[in-house]
C-alpha cells in the first residue's frame, strides 16, 4: 500500500505546514471581497444601493456562516481527520463563490456568502490544529502564524483584482473577482490529497505505525529510529493514552477544572482580536477614508491599497520572530499601540469633523483640513501595522497550542467560533455605527484594546518554545491571575522518562479496564 501522501513533500515541514494556509487565504479573499466594491456604481445598481444596516447584513452573512462552520468542525475533525476537513472546506468555497458570482439580488448574494463562510469557519478552525500537530515545537509558532499571513495575502490579492476590475463597466467589475476566488480553493482541495494526516490524530485512532512513519518523514528524512522522532512519538503516545483514561470526548470536557480556564483564554483572545477594531480597517476602509475627507473613488481605493500592502509586509517579522519574541510581549505591545492609534483617529475626527452627506448618506466628514486628513490616514496605516506584527499572528497561534489532545479540536473550534460571532456582530454594527455615532466608534474600539492589554497581562501565560505536551505543565502551575510569574523555559524530558510515562499510563488504562484503542 502507498503512504497516501507524497514523501518528498512530507520531508519539508514548511511546505506541509504552509500549504494548508491557503485555507486562511480564502478568509482574506472574502474580507476584501466587499471593501473594493461597496461604493461601485454597478454594485449599487444590481443590489439596490445597500447602505448602513443593509450593507452590514450582507457583509455579516459570511461570518455568520463561518460561525456555523467553526462549530461543525468539532465533530468532523475528530471523526474524519484534519486533512479531510481542509479538503471539504475547499469544495464549499467553490460552491459559495459560484453563487456570489451569479448573484442577481441581495438574497442570492447572502446565501453564497453564507456557504463561503461555512468553508472559512471549517478552515480557520482546523488549519491551526493541523499545523500545530504536524510541525516541530521550535517552528510551531512560525508555522501557525502563517495562517495570518495567508489571510493578509488573500486580502491584498482580492483587493487589487477588484481595483483592476473597477475600470470595467457593468456587473463584470465585481463578478470577475468573485469568480476568480475559486482558483485557490480548487488548488487547496486537490493539493491536500498529497499531504500527510496529523500524527496525533492517527495515534488517537489506533494507527500508530502510520503516525511514526509521518513523524520520521517530517522531522528526520524518513529515519524512524532518530532520537528526536522517538522522543516526540513517545511523548504524543503518553499524552494521548493518558487523556484517554480521563473520560469520553465530549463538550462537558471543556467545563472540567484546568480546561475551562484555557477555554476562556482561547475564546477571549479571539474576541479581543475582533474587538481590536481591525474589521473597521479591513471591511470598511473605504468608509473610514471617506470620513477622513479623502475625495474621489480612485484616490480612496489607492490609499486603501497601501494598508493592505502594509498588512502583508508587517506580518513577516512576526512569522520570523514569534517564537523568539514570545506571545505575551507581542500581545501586550500590540494592544497598547492599537488602542493609542484608534484614540488618536477618534480625537482628530471629533475635533475637525462635522456631519455631511456623501452619496445621499450621512457621513461624519473632515473638510478643508488636508493635514488632518493625512494624519488620520497615517494613523490608520500605523494601526494596521501594529495589528499585523502582533495580535494578528498570535491570535491564531495561541489557541492552537494551549489545549490537551482530548479537547483540542472542540476547544479550538469554539475559540474560532467566538471569533466569528464577534466578526458577525461587528461587520453588521460598524456601518450603522459610523452613520450614527461617527468618531465615537473609534473611542469604543480603542477602549477595548486597553481592556485587552490588562486582561492579557494578568491572565495569559507564555507558551513559546514548548511542545504541546509541555504546555500542560504551565497550567498545572496555577497562576490564574499572575501569568507574568511563569518562567519561559521548561525542563525537557528525556526519551526514557517519556517511555516510562507511556508504560505507566498504558498500565493504568488497562488496570481500570479502559481500552487503549479508539472508542
Amino acid at each position: 500500500m502507498g503512504k497516501g501522501y507524497n514523501t518528498a513533500i512530507a520531508a519539508n515541514p514548511y511546505i506541509v505546514g504552509g500549504f494548508a494556509c491557503i485555507g486562511g487565504g480564502l478568509f482574506g479573499l472574502d474580507i476584501s471581497s466587499m471593501s473594493g466594491v461597496i461604493d461601485a456604481p454597478a454594485y449599487d445598481k444590481v443590489f439596490s444601493k445597500p447602505r448602513g444596516n443593509a450593507q452590514g447584513a450582507i457583509t455579516a452573512s459570511m461570518p455568520a456562516g463561518s460561525f456555523i462552520g467553526a462549530l461543525i468542525v468539532t465533530s468532523l475533525a475528530d471523526k474524519i481527520g484534519r486533512k479531510k476537513v481542509v479538503i471539504l472546506s475547499g469544495y464549499l468555497w467553490v460552491i459559495g463563490s459560484i453563487l456570489q458570482c451569479a448573484a442577481q439580488n441581495r438574497g442570492m448574494l447572502v446565501v453564497g456568502r453564507i456557504i463561503s463562510g461555512l468553508c472559512v469557519g471549517l478552515a480557520s478552525a482546523v488549519v491551526p490544529i493541523y499545523q500545530s500537530e504536524i510541525t516541530a515545537p521550535h517552528i510551531r509558532g512560525r508555522m501557525v502564524s502563517l495562517q495570518q499571513w495567508s489571510i493578509t495575502w488573500g486580502i491584498l490579492l482580492q483587493y487589487f483584482v477588484q481595483f483592476g476590475c473597477s475600470y470595467i463597466d457593468g456587473a463584470a467589475s465585481f463578478r470577475i473577482p468573485w469568480g476568480l476566488q475559486m482558483i485557490p480553493a480548487i488548488l487547496l482541495s486537490f493539493g491536500m490529497m498529497f499531504f500527510p494526516e496529523s500524527p496525533r490524530w492517527l495515534i488517537d485512532h489506533g494507527r500508530e505505525p502510520e503516525a511514526l512513519e509521518i513523524l520520521a518523514d517530517l522531522h528526520a528524512g524518513g529515519n524512524a529510529n532518530d532520537e528526536l522522532v522517538q522522543l516526540e512519538y513517545e511523548e504524543i503516545k503518553s499524552q494521548v493514552y493518558f487523556e484517554r483514561t480521563q473520560g469520553a470526548k465530549s463538550w462537558t470536557d471543556l467545563l472540567k477544572p484546568g480546561i475551562f480556564r484555557r477555554v476562556g483564554l482561547g475564546c477571549s483572545l479571539q474576541m479581543w482580536s475582533q474587538l481590536s477594531g481591525m474589521n473597521i480597517m479591513m471591511y470598511y476602509i473605504v468608509y473610514v477614508f471617506q470620513g477622513a475627507g479623502l475625495t474621489g473613488r480612485r484616490g480612496n481605493l489607492i490609499a486603501s491599497s497601501v494598508q493592505y500592502v502594509l498588512n502583508v509586509a508587517l506580518t513577516v517579522p512576526a512569522i520570523i520572530y514569534i517564537d523568539r519574541w514570545g506571545r505575551r510581549p507581542m500581545l501586550l505591545i500590540g494592544t497598547c499601540l492599537m488602542g493609542f492609534w484608534l484614540m488618536l483617529v477618534g480625537g482628530l475626527q471629533g475635533r475637525f469633523g462635522h456631519w455631511g452627506t456623501v452619496d445621499n448618506s450621512p457621513v461624519w466628514v473632515i473638510d478643508g483640513h488636508k493635514s488632518v486628513t493625512r494624519a488620520v490616514i497615517v494613523c490608520s496605516y500605523l494601526f494596521v501595522c501594529s495589528f499585523a506584527i502582533t495580535m494578528g499572528p498570535v491570535s491564531w497561534t495561541y489557541p492552537a497550542e494551549i489545549f490537551p489532545m482530548r479537547v483540542r479540536s472542540k476547544a479550538v473550534s469554539l475559540a474560532t467560533a467566538t471569533n466569528w460571532a464577534f466578526n458577525f456582530a461587528l461587520a453588521w454594527a460598524v456601518p450603522p455605527g459610523l452613520q450614527n455615532i461617527a468618531y465615537k466608534t473609534y473611542f469604543i474600539f480603542g477602549t477595548f484594546n486597553f481592556a485587552a492589554m490588562i486582561h492579557i497581562f494578568f491572565c495569559f501565560p507564555e507558551t513559546a518554545g514548548r511542545t504541546l505536551e509541555e504546555v500542560e505543565e504551565i497550567f498545572d502551575q496555577g497562576h490564574v491571575f499572575t501569568a507574568w510569574a511563569i518562567k519561559r523555559d521548561v525542563g525537557k524530558k528525556t526519551l526514557e522518562q517519556v517511555k516510562n510515562e507511556v508504560r505507566v499510563h498504558d498500565y493504568e488504562g488497562k488496570d481500570e479496564k479502559e481500552p487503549v484503542t479508539p472508542q
